[in-house]
């Protein structure tokens, strides 16, 4: 599989090798910023487990204060077959996993999807973004809405992108990243393989603090999983053409095909082929 993205979808970021994923800090276009593992920031992966109360069931009644999730091991792995694969992969979030406001209607996902053909895969994919989810409506439908979907095949592969509607909506930081926590250990232990795409910026300053806040949360319970998350934000943050296209898009919140075409870029490069095990 190539691993080049077309410059009209990319807004001009270079075609490079895919690098080493998450952890010791994402892999930018050379003309940005570069975190490495002498530097990582506040985004460096976690440190030992906790030896906490286990996490409260998804179902609990939401509150202020959730406990603790707990550094959790899964208790089954991803299973990859020989010769031709069989694979149901499932992107689920909110308006920015559905492409909403891309021009071309394909998204970030559908151009991720494109670039993922391959001759060992058979691959069948399905977005189910929701304008408006929060992290805590992902909880509720993820299950009813991805098993039949995965029914029959060999390989179940899940692409998680959610968080911003938690800002807007006021939900705790606890609360949301207990349920990314929720869907991830659910997903880990029935063998399904999970990848988390990070959280964007916005235009407004206040609300970008609290998303980055909110970034790194999430990149810490995926740290504490071994769970493969892509950092969207830094670099999107410094990023010219994003905020371009943020604000010459309708709403001045979501990005058109340029903006799409950058977080394609980054989910291909920061660990995508590793976590599929495409050579």
């Amino acid at each position: 599989m190539s691993d080049r993205t077309d410059r009209t979808d990319t807004g001009g970021i270079p075609a490079e090798a895919s690098r080493e994923s998450y952890g010791v800090g994402p892999a930018y276009p050379s003309s940005h910023t570069q975190f490495t593992s002498d530097a990582p920031g506040r985004y460096a992966a976690a440190p030992g487990a906790d030896t906490g109360s286990p996490a409260e069931p998804a179902a609990a009644a939401a509150d202020s204060t959730p406990a603790e999730e707990p550094y959790y091991a899964p208790s089954a792995e991803v299973t990859v077959g020989d010769g031709l694969r069989d694979v149901g992969m499932i992107f689920l979030g909110a308006s920015l996993t559905a492409g909403y406001g891309d021009p071309k209607g394909l998204g970030w996902v559908g151009r991720v999807v494109a670039r993922t053909q391959h001759p060992d895969l058979d691959l069948t994919a399905y977005n189910l973004g929701v304008r408006g989810n929060t992290s805590g409506d992902v909880v509720a439908r993820w299950g009813a809405e991805c098993h039949p979907r995965w029914k029959g095949r060999t390989e179940r592969r899940l692409v998680l992108n959610v968080g911003t509607n938690d800002v807007i909506s006021g939900m705790t930081m606890a609360r949301s990243r207990l349920n990314l926590a929720n869907v991830l250990d659910e997903a880990t232990n029935a063998g399904i393989g999970v990848f988390v795409v990070g959280l964007t910026p916005t235009l407004d300053d206040g609300l970008n603090r609290k998303i980055e806040a909110l970034a790194e949360a999430q990149a810490d319970v995926c740290s504490r999983r071994g769970i493969t998350y892509v950092d969207c934000y830094r670099p999107l943050a410094t990023h010219d053409q994003w905020m371009a296209d943020l604000a010459a898009s309708p709403d001045r919140a979501h990005p058109g095909q340029a903006g799409y075409g950058l977080i394609a870029w980054l989910v291909l490069h920061n660990g995508w082929n590793d976590w599929l095990s495409l050579s």
